[in-house]
């Protein structure tokens, strides 16, 4: 079989521990600022939510994958859970909450490409330990545990511990950007892959250079429990820039590709769900990052969340185009 279509055998299996929202999507031709109101040009109902997105980003990209998370018992819960299912995604530890509403996202984009999200997190509010307990076999039979910041702490950190005592490699998107210190146990990892303003705010310093971008990724590795060192590796994605991988001994630039940014609200999903799938395949988190640049990319260059995640074949095609050139 070729890259672009792996044997079932060969499919790595990624659990997603996380959110799934509807995204109301407002597209406007300049954000507002305080206080100031401004005319939509149109609003649209897309399934998102960071858990979601990386699991329908992993499963374009050729991962077998299994989805844990709530959703509310009203029409959104029962439309995302469609959606993820039509994504070939094992909704199975996904759980009906009764008597509560799907987590929604706002999405203001403007014609920059740029956003502003206001999240009502609804059942994702209610992804406890039990909902992990209850998952424990689904993560301990899987090569990767994607986790994210829009469900309780509490649940993060269980299925953090449930992967590291079974074994199963974790990847932390830290996002959406703390707002409080972080427990150190949330950063025994092997890999934390923030933006750079989730990086800035877990160090609290600025990002405003490649050498501001190294200091900060030797920092972060730092983190954690003392037993543990931190994260096993740092990755901070830097939009145009590339990103800038920290692996405990080196730091080093991974380029992407220059592209027109569309809307910019998933890029991080489609490189966290990408490089989940090709660091399981290849074992090289260097080639996953560069896989994952190219899938951050091209979800950039495209309008909407899921919408925007590309398939394997077209991460491979710009893949082969970039290393041929």
């Amino acid at each position: 079989m070729s890259q672009l279509e792996p044997s079932p055998e060969q499919q790595p299996t990624i659990t997603v521990l996380g959110s799934i929202n509807m995204d109301l999507v407002i597209r406007c031709a300049k954000l507002p600022g305080p206080g100031q109101t401004v005319s939509a040009l149109s609003m649209m109902e897309v399934p998102g939510g960071k858990g979601a997105n990386q699991a329908v980003a992993a499963a374009r990209c050729g991962g077998r994958v299994r989805m844990i998370g709530r959703v509310g018992d009203d029409g959104f819960g029962a439309s995302m859970l469609s959606n993820l299912q039509a994504e070939s995604i094992d909704c199975g530890s996904v759980v009906t909450t009764p008597h509560c509403e799907s987590g929604i996202a706002i999405v203001s984009v403007e014609d920059s490409g740029e956003n502003s999200i206001i999240v009502v997190p609804g059942a994702n509010g209610r992804v406890g330990t039990d909902l992990v307990a209850q998952a424990e076999s689904i993560i301990a039979d899987s090569d990767t545990l994607l986790v994210q910041l829009e469900t309780p702490i509490e649940s993060v950190l269980a299925g953090i511990q449930t992967a590291r005592q079974r074994g199963v490699k974790v990847v932390l998107d830290p996002a959406p950007a703390p707002t409080s210190a972080l427990p150190a146990e949330l950063f025994d990892v092997d890999l934390i892959c923030p933006n750079e303003s989730e990086a800035v705010s877990i160090v609290g310093k600025p990002l405003d250079s490649l050498q501001d971008a190294e200091a900060i990724a030797r920092e972060l590795f730092a983190m954690g429990p003392p037993a543990e060192n931190g994260p096993r590796a740092v990755a901070i994605t830097l939009g145009a820039r590339g990103t800038m991988l920290f692996d405990g001994e080196t730091a080093e630039l991974i380029a992407t590709v220059a592209v027109d940014a569309e809307d910019t609200t998933a890029a991080g999903d489609a490189f966290a769900g990408a490089l989940a799938v090709r660091w399981s395949e290849t074992g090289s988190l260097r080639d996953a990052i560069r896989w994952a640049n190219l899938a951050g990319a091209l979800a950039a260059s495209r309008s909407g969340a899921q919408p925007s995640l590309p398939t394997r074949a077209q991460v491979q095609s710009l893949f082969s185009n970039t290393t041929e050139s």
